[in-house]
């Protein structure tokens, strides 16, 4: 059977059970709490860059107070936009559930190179000659990056770490299979409780 399309199967009946078994009451409580925390919209929806170097809106829960450079300047670890209520999510990657939407209508996977925003992509072009390699496969909500630590805001003085960040990527696409998918998901929550028993 072709990997990619038992992929997007997999993809689809795993996204289908966390919708509705984890989203259908998680996100109504997160609106609640979000709404409660500041003024402005529950979701942030942001333009991000998908397979084929085509963009796509990938959906998070809103973790900063609504401000003109959302889209612009990807937060740092101490940003004074994010909300007191934004610091817990993004630290508990809460903020990343409603990517599962994402992957449920096709333009996300499971596992994949994480979407960059647009300003970062123009940014990380120029630092890494091969960067539209990422886009021959769906970018994914984690991936082998992630597993090695390689997440969060980079910037250009970053360029080892970005480097490295996109080899990590290009070592994924080259070696995709079925396995390796269900060991990055694997370890990513493992990472996700370990990361919280530490904190």
């Amino acid at each position: 059977m072709n990997y990619f399309f038992f992929k997007r199967v997999f993809d689809l009946l795993f996204s289908v059970l966390v919708i509705v078994f984890v989203l259908s009451w998680a996100l109504p409580l997160l609106a609640l709490l979000i709404k409660l925390d500041s003024p402005g919209p529950v979701f942030f929806f942001q333009k991000r860059i998908g397979k084929g170097g085509r963009p796509f809106v990938c959906i998070k829960m809103r973790t900063m107070v609504v401000n003109p450079l959302a889209d612009k300047v990807p937060a740092g670890r101490e940003d004074g936009r994010i909300t007191r209520l934004g610091r817990w999510l993004r630290g508990t990657y809460l903020d990343e559930l409603p990517q599962f939407f994402n992957v449920l209508m096709g333009s996300m996977s499971l596992v994949g190179p994480r979407p960059y925003m647009l300003t970062d992509n123009q940014v990380f072009s120029r630092i890494v000659a091969d960067h539209p390699m990422r886009y021959t496969i769906r970018p994914g909500i984690t991936g082998m990056a992630q597993i090695k630590g390689l997440h969060g805001p980079f910037s250009e003085r970053d360029g080892a770490v970005i480097v490295t960040r996109f080899q990590w990527d290009i070592f994924y696409i080259r070696n995709a299979n079925f396995l390796l998918d269900i060991d990055i998901i694997r370890r990513s929550i493992h990472l996700l409780f370990t990361q919280q028993a530490r904190a």
